[in-house]
């Protein structure tokens, strides 16, 4: 439930105009923040866990089933792995297990994107893998565990190799088609490749970490980036995939190319496009690429310093009435100077990890114009630090912005909410008001990353 504050303030906002907005929001505070003031009065922080060396942090997964209370912190660097920490308490979060590639000094590269799901009784986490050539490894492109068994042991079943796309998955996603089965979608190449992973789990245990076996047997389909004139990239860089529950599709929201990318992939061996999004004012690519529960809208990120986040309304481009979506309607940052990272959607809330400016929550029920109602910095380092850009970069006028909060995820039974930073490690909050989410309370599809992971198994 909803405190009604909250309700209140959503519900002026949908149905007033825009004077009455600039009342509601709240604005964060420069960086490094004044003491005493490094999160709104609105943010509680429950845990917080040091991980390691600055760096060594990547994204982060959390589970829904309140039975099962881990979350799980991928590792680089010097410390290519995951950490798996127990929220039992998530007052006391601690770390329970931690598991490290062989050979730790011989690879280059890292643990990047982490994903859980359940099949045939079995609870799973894989584990993507961005390992360089000049170590091993380098055709891994995720690690897959048996986790049934936490807090207690956990087994690593196999590795999903692709030796003629080396380099690993920067990113992954997990999604239950609408088909029943568990798909593992992941950066790969110039595709979006799609992987049944109940033909992973289900295969010749004996076979599981045997290079001999087939490594394409999982592979079921491709999702191409749509070819564009001067393209800035040709593969994908991040997406996720959600049900639309008006058209009975699977569908696939994707960030690269140059812009954002909307497919059908119900049958992910023949994905059929449904709507782009280019030549945007500011947008040379699409990073992150996140849509509202009833896949009206969809929130985009770019990857560079002082680009906001970007609200986009779909509709034009998937009723045929544009060929392409070639501008935003909404726009959304914590700092001008800053970079907002990963976000999760809980409508009307957008969750988000900003690099240097931490933990940033904005409304977006009027997709025109979100407004902050939370924030928490995360990062205690030097914001903006151009002296480190100096001697990283080699330019004083390239401000060192990629550091700090990494990933974002939220557990919907509950409304907790968890923070990867690159340099601080683990965090644990609640929002004042936000108990738990499920769409039907606002009127949406009850539709989001977190929903879709085969719980019922």
């Amino acid at each position: 439930m909803v405190k009604k504050s909250l309700l209140l303030a959503a519900f002026v906002l949908m149905g007033s105009g825009l004077p009455a907005l600039a009342q509601l929001g709240i604005e964060q505070p420069p960086h490094p923040p004044p003491p005493g003031e490094r999160g709104s009065s609105n943010i509680t922080v429950l845990s917080h866990i040091p991980l390691g060396a600055p760096g060594s942090v990547s994204d982060i997964e959390i589970e829904q089933e309140m039975d099962r209370p881990y979350a799980y912190v991928a590792r680089r660097i010097n410390e290519i792995g995951f950490d798996i920490i127990d929220l039992s308490d998530p007052g006391q979060a601690r770390v329970i297990h931690r598991w490290r590639i062989e050979d730790q000094e011989l690879h280059v590269g890292g643990a990047m994107d982490g994903r859980y799901f359940a099949w045939d009784g079995r609870v799973y986490y894989v584990q993507s893998m961005q390992l360089r050539q000049s170590g091993p490894n380098s055709d891994v492109g995720a690690v897959v565990f048996d986790v049934t068994d936490l807090p207690g042991s956990f087994k690593e079943v196999g590795r999903i190799r692709q030796s003629e796309t080396p380099g690993g998955f920067h990113n992954i996603f997990m999604y239950e088609h609408s088909s029943g089965k568990p798909l593992l979608f992941a950066t790969s190449g110039q595709h979006a490749k799609v992987f049944d992973m109940a033909r992973f789990v289900d295969g010749d245990p004996s076979e599981m970490e045997n290079v001999l076996r087939d490594e394409n047997r999982e592979l079921i389909g491709m999702v191409p980036v749509a070819e564009s004139e001067n393209m800035w990239s040709r593969g994908y860089h991040d997406f996720m995939v959600q049900y639309h529950a008006e058209s009975g599709q699977d569908r696939f929201y994707g960030g690269g190319g140059s812009g954002f990318y909307v497919y059908d992939v119900t049958d992910p061996a023949s994905p059929n496009l449904l709507t782009k999004i280019l030549d945007v004012p500011g947008v040379s690519w699409g990073h992150t690429f996140t849509p509202t529960p009833d896949g009206n809208f969809a929130v985009g990120e770019t990857e560079f310093q002082y680009q906001p986040l970007r609200i986009f309304d779909l509709r034009p481009g998937l009723s045929g009435e544009v060929d392409k979506i070639d501008h935003a309607v909404g726009y959304w940052q914590a700092d001008w100077r800053a970079l907002a990272h990963n976000h999760e959607m809980r409508w009307p809330y957008v969750f988000v990890s900003g690099y240097e400016t931490g933990l940033g929550v904005f409304n977006m029920a009027d997709p025109t114009n979100p407004y902050t109602v939370a924030y928490y910095d995360t990062y205690n380092g030097v914001h903006n630090d151009r002296q480190a850009a100096l001697e990283r970069l080699g330019s004083p006028y390239t401000w060192n912005v990629y550091d700090g909060a990494w990933g974002v995820d939220v557990r919907n039974a509950d409304g907790l909410i968890v923070i990867s930073d690159m340099t601080t490690g683990f965090w644990a909050f609640r929002m004042d008001g936000f108990l738990g989410w499920n769409g039907a309370d606002w009127g949406m599809p009850n539709e989001s990353s977190a929903q879709r992971k085969l719980l019922d198994d």
